[in-house]
């Protein structure tokens, strides 16, 4: 037992989050790089030319320079077991994300230090608040031109309504980034930049109170670094662990990941802040211990061909108490089965590794004939109960799909309902109509696009997409009325989701108050909550 606390007390599995161009991706190839994971961290621009490691790895993302999956990376740091959960940076992805950040502890919120708060940080900030995680701020790109720190302070508290800490503090911004200053030591941390995406180590640590100090940075830098401090000390928030484990202040570190400026003092940092795995709620609302030798895990994300030699399916759980073996008997809830669990992977984006045995809070991988869907609940056999659901949010953009080539229906059924049941796109059918008619819906047009990208690579299948002019979704929650016989408007669809959950969509506020006035008992909700 003893053994099975130290194993899960190491590790420690948080997304890291980030309007797109903020940095994520390099931040992320640089905690690798610490990690010893990978030899050589390079941009994102310099992909062809240098062995790196990539959170993207789909052709789509690789084209376009986004992320449109969540990835997995796993790797070891001064005695910790780490589990990044890289998340698309895109807002028409947000569902994926709150997905993602179901299976972690903690987030990173990486912000330009130029651009401060975007719209897509706003987004990605209100997904996390839904789950009341710690967040961690990274003010990234500090070697660039930036906005007053203490700007960004208040930009964040106006903007996400969260109060921050700085742990450090920088020195210059752009081409006079000197380093940063670490508040709890007093010490300053100036820094060569990395060479070629090479590990970079301070190359000069000092005490603010040394007569040195100087030599180091000008006297003009000196001096607005000890009133900045000062300043800090008397106006800032006061740090509090408890509103940081609560996702009420942030603690606050300024960096570059590029030049490697501030990089590993952070991963020092929020190792020591961020908490060991932590519980997660059965669908009766008990919390699951985490050091339970009893074994349970969650399905929080499916990928198809992540391997396209393959075509394999692969489902990810966030294993939430005891330990995983290879090969272990386990129970599923949703099929009411006892299953084994063979050939278990670890993963470093699209590369993977067999794994004997893994612990609560890792991530892993297993493979899916096809009988696994998001949240679904896996136990030891002798321990059965099924976690909260993750829910489904309200698509924006509907369409009306169908292949070209009526040949090549069966590739495209199953094409459509593959990527459906990996939550990239909503899929509905009419009552009665069943496949013939399918309806997708997605948060944001781009996902439509990755749609039509992967059933034309991945299955071989041309799509014909015909817009909706619906605008609005609703999950039937309760009804005293049969369902073919509510009273609608003549623009208003009623159509099942993959779970046959009954859900009607309107075109516009109005279709949704009629129902409402003139379905007697029906109960709507704009989020597609799991029994």
């Amino acid at each position: 037992m003893e053994d099975l606390k130290k194993e899960i007390n190491k590790r420690r599995t948080f997304a890291i989050i980030s309007h797109p161009d903020a940095g994520k991706t390099t931040l992320t190839e640089k905690l690798l790089l610490y990690g010893g994971a990978i030899r050589l961290a390079g941009s994102v621009k310099s992909r062809k030319a240098q062995k790196h490691a990539v959170s993207d790895w789909m052709e789509i993302e690789k084209e376009r320079g986004i992320s449109v999956t969540s990835s997995v990376m796993q790797f070891n740091y001064d005695g910790y077991c780490i589990n990044i959960l890289d998340t698309p940076g895109h807002q028409d992805f947000s569902e994926d994300t709150y997905r993602t950040l179901m299976a972690a502890d903690s987030a990173v919120m990486v912000v330009d230090a130029s651009k401060g708060v975007e719209e897509q940080t706003k987004k990605l900030f209100h997904v996390c608040s839904l789950r009341n995680i710690p967040i961690f701020t990274i003010v990234n790109k500090m070697d660039r031109e930036a906005k007053d720190p203490f700007e960004l302070m208040d930009e964040i508290r106006e903007e996400l309504g969260i109060d921050t800490y700085p742990m450090n503090w920088p020195i210059g911004s752009g081409k006079e980034f000197k380093g940063v200053y670490e508040r709890e030591s007093e010490l300053l941390y100036t820094f060569d930049a990395a060479s070629r995406g090479q590990k970079t180590a301070a190359s000069h640590i000092t005490s603010i109170h040394d007569d040195h100090f100087n030599d180091f940075i000008s006297e003009d830098m000196s001096l607005k670094l000890k009133n900045d401090i000062e300043l800090l000390d008397i106006a800032g928030d006061e740090f509090d662990f408890d509103k940081v484990s609560k996702g009420e202040l942030s603690p606050m570190f300024f960096a570059s990941a590029l030049t490697n400026f501030g990089i590993e003092p952070f991963l020092k940092d929020f190792l020591n802040l961020t908490s060991a795995p932590l519980p997660r709620k059965t669908s009766e609302g008990e919390k699951i211990d985490v050091f339970s030798p009893d074994f349970s895990a969650f399905v929080f994300k499916i990928q198809a061909n992540l391997n396209p030699a393959h075509r394999d399916r692969i489902a990810f759980l966030r294993i939430t108490s005891g330990k995983f073996e290879k090969d272990m008997m386990v129970h599923h809830y949703e099929q009411d089965k006892n299953l084994k669990l063979s050939q278990p992977q670890s993963f470093l984006a699209q590369d993977r590794e067999m794994v004997e045995s893994a612990y609560a809070g890792d991530i892993i991988g297993i493979f899916d004939p096809g009988i696994y869907s998001i949240g679904d609940t896996i136990t030891s056999p002798n321990n059965i109960f099924r976690f909260e659901g993750i829910p489904s949010f309200a698509p924006e953009h509907f369409y009306k799909i169908r292949p070209v080539d009526t040949i090549r229906r069966k590739q495209f059924v199953k094409g459509i309902n593959q990527v459906a049941q990996e939550g990239a796109v909503q899929l509905y059918k009419e009552h009665h109509i069943g496949m013939e008619e399918i309806i997708i819906g997605v948060v944001g047009t781009l996902q439509m696009d990755v749609l039509k990208y992967r059933l034309e690579h991945e299955y071989g299948v041309d799509i014909k997409v015909e817009s909706l002019s619906f605008n609005h979704v609703r999950w039937i929650e309760e009804s005293e009325t049969e369902m073919d016989l509510l009273n609608l408007t003549s623009d208003t669809k009623l159509v099942q989701d993959t779970k046959n959950r009954n859900i009607l969509l309107f075109q516009n506020p109005w279709s949704i108050s009629w129902a409402l006035e003139h379905n007697k008992g029906l109960l709507l909700s704009d989020v597609g909550k799991v029994d």
